[in-house]
Order: C-alpha cells, then sequence, then structure tokens
C-alpha cells in the first residue's frame, strides 16, 4: 500500500505552518533527453526509470502567492480567474493544502507561463516547480532543494528536474516514501550546445501525459523492454555530456524520444501525439542530417518537436527550419 503525499511530506515540515504574506518564484521548462515514463506509485510518482533533461532558461512559469483579499481562495493563469472547480485551479489548491494543513488563511496564486499551457512543452513541470518553491518562501520552511525536488515530484514528475537550471538528473530512488527520487543539476556547462522548439500544435492535448502514460503501462506488450532502455539511454547521455559529443547524444536521445512514442502507438487504444506536420518535420530534419549537418530531434507527450545541435550548425539548421523558435532565449548558459 503506497504511503501518502500528506503523510510523506508531513514528516519534513515544521509542526505548525506559519501564515504567509507574499513570495514569488520561476521555474524552467525542461526537455528530457532521456525521458521519463512510466510509474511504479502513482501517488507519490515515483518513476519506473530515471531521467535526465536539459533546462529551457528562461522560459517556464512564473508563481506568486499572496493572501487574499476576498477570504477565498484564488487562482490565476495567465492574469485570468479560474472557476475553483476547474481541472488547473482543483490541482493547484489541493498541492497547497498539503502544505497549509489545518491553517485557515485563503491564498491567492498567480501563475504566468511564457510557453503553452499543457502542449508537450512541459508547463506542468515549470508550474509545479515554481509553485513548489514560492510555497517554500511563504511559509518560511525553509527546505533543502532536493526535497523541494521531491515534493514538487508529487505535482507533476518532471517538476522534479524543473527546480534546477542546467542538465539535470531525476534520480529513480529506492525508498517507499520516495524521497530519494529528486533531481540534481549535473556539473557540466556545453558552451554551444542548442535546443531550438519547433512548435506544430499549442493547443491543450485531447490526452494528457498522466493518462497516456498510465495507459501506456497497462496495455503496451512493447513498454515491456522501456526500463531496460532507459537506464542505458541514462546511462549514455550522461557520458556524451560529460564528453561533449554531440553525434552519441543526438543519436541516443532521439532513438529513446521515438521508442517512448512506439509505446504509445503499441498502447490500446492507440495513442499518437503526432500531428502530420510533426512527421514532416521529422523527415525534413532526417534530409538535412543526411546533408551532413549534425541536428537530431527529441519530443514530449506532444506534437511538437525539440531540435538538438550545436551553434556551429545553427544557421544551417535555422536555414531548414526558419520557424525555429529563439534558440538565444532556450540555451542562455555556456
Amino acid at each position: 500500500m503506497s504511503i501518502s503525499k500528506k503523510d510523506v511530506i508531513a514528516n519534513y515540515l515544521p509542526k505548525r505552518t506559519e501564515a504567509g504574506l507574499k513570495a514569488e518564484a520561476f521555474a524552467p521548462s525542461n526537455i528530457a533527453l532521456c525521458k521519463y515514463w512510466g510509474k511504479r506509485d502513482v501517488e507519490l510518482n515515483l518513476p519506473i526509470n530515471g531521467s535526465l533533461s536539459i533546462s529551457l532558461g528562461e522560459l517556464g512559469s512564473h508563481t506568486s502567492i499572496n493572501e487574499s483579499d476576498t477570504g477565498e481562495d484564488q487562482v490565476y493563469l495567465n492574469d485570468e480567474l479560474l472557476e475553483p472547480d476547474s481541472k488547473f485551479a482543483s490541482k493547484v489548491i489541493r498541492f497547497i493544502e498539503l502544505f497549509r494543513r489545518d491553517l485557515d488563511q485563503p491564498i491567492t496564486v498567480r501563475t504566468v507561463n511564457n510557453i503553452p499551457t499543457a502542449a508537450g512543452l512541459a508547463s506542468s513541470a515549470s508550474g509545479f516547480a515554481a509553485l513548489t518553491l514560492a510555497v517554500n518562501d511563504f511559509y518560511r520552511f525553509g527546505l533543502k532543494k532536493e526535497h523541494l525536488s521531491a515534493f514538487a515530484r508529487m505535482g507533476s514528475g518532471s517538476a522534479s528536474r524543473s527546480i534546477y537550471q542546467g542538465f539535470v538528473e531525476w534520480h529513480l530512488g529506492v525508498r517507499t516514501d520516495g524521497m530519494d527520487s529528486c533531481a540534481e543539476p549535473l556539473a557540466a556547462q556545453w558552451p554551444g550546445f542548442r535546443i531550438g522548439l519547433l512548435k506544430v500544435a499549442t493547443g491543450e492535448k485531447k490526452i494528457d501525459s498522466r493518462s497516456g502514460m498510465q495507459r501506456t503501462v497497462e496495455s503496451a506488450p512493447l513498454y515491456n523492454s522501456w526500463p531496460k532502455q532507459a537506464a542505458n539511454d541514462l546511462r549514455v547521455i550522461k557520458e556524451a555530456i560529460k564528453n561533449r559529443d554531440l553525434e552519441l547524444l543526438g543519436q541516443t536521445a532521439e532513438q529513446n524520444a521515438l521508442s517512448m512514442h512506439a509505446t504509445m502507438i503499441g498502447s490500446w487504444p492507440p495513442l499518437l501525439y503526432w500531428q502530420p506536420e510533426s512527421v514532416a518535420a521529422m523527415h525534413r530534419l532526417w534530409e538535412l542530417r543526411a546533408s551532413g549537418v549534425q541536428v537530431y530531434l527529441t519530443m514530449d507527450a506532444g506534437p511538437n518537436l525539440k531540435l538538438i545541435f550545436h551553434s556551429e550548425s545553427e544557421a544551417q539548421v535555422r536555414d531548414a527550419f526558419p520557424e525555429l523558435m529563439d534558440v538565444d532565449i532556450v540555451a542562455p548558459f555556456g
């Protein structure tokens, strides 16, 4: 039987939650180079495999928390006041309740995403990471980063990685309470490394990642081989980052992403996030690579592509993909 989120979190918080005044935090979105796909514990969002991502710098979520002046909890998303029973508002308040506990203090939460929401660009990861960081400041908990990463994971698995910038590994962990399943930044810099965003569709997905993941685990025969492949891919990608080997990283990340999507397609009912434009972009990329340009792709649970390349190839990549989102914003480190 799984331990509840409430019980796990209670072990790391002060006995009482103090009333807060105001807090705000930013967390970057992240793109997984080795994907997280599948849970061994649904309640705590514990993964079946470890994963590794690169943050998207200034692209992400900004969240503020204030004491409510209406006497009721309020949740704003991109400056729009949401109905209390809306999906997003309900998830935010349920998460807040894990930390507010018996404190009678209505709050106002405002989240602004500068990336499309629910379109396969990991807005839930940056959103829950920013919310966790803001909660920690609002209630003056002073928690360690690794604990914040584990708590953010309980809101959205990939949020564990969005607590940090740069290359970040989310450890599989073995503990029953999941507190060792948290993220850790890699001590790695890679001047010239680039991730470009190729938007195909920015509307909300018909099947969210959480539901798609569960369907895949329960019904896809191909999924049986996924944990072993993901573990090996994680090892290879870490080695590629250490050696700044773009070819090895790109090939491994691309195969990892396509293998994950293959498990989705092999689920029942079939789950296909790709759009015709996604497939057309893949062929365009493969043609560019065949011409000698080192460029690779990765995709999360959505139709949008993320292109992996070095700044030395930026001109050729931009010529082939003029609609590519500004890569200078995406990779501000190095």
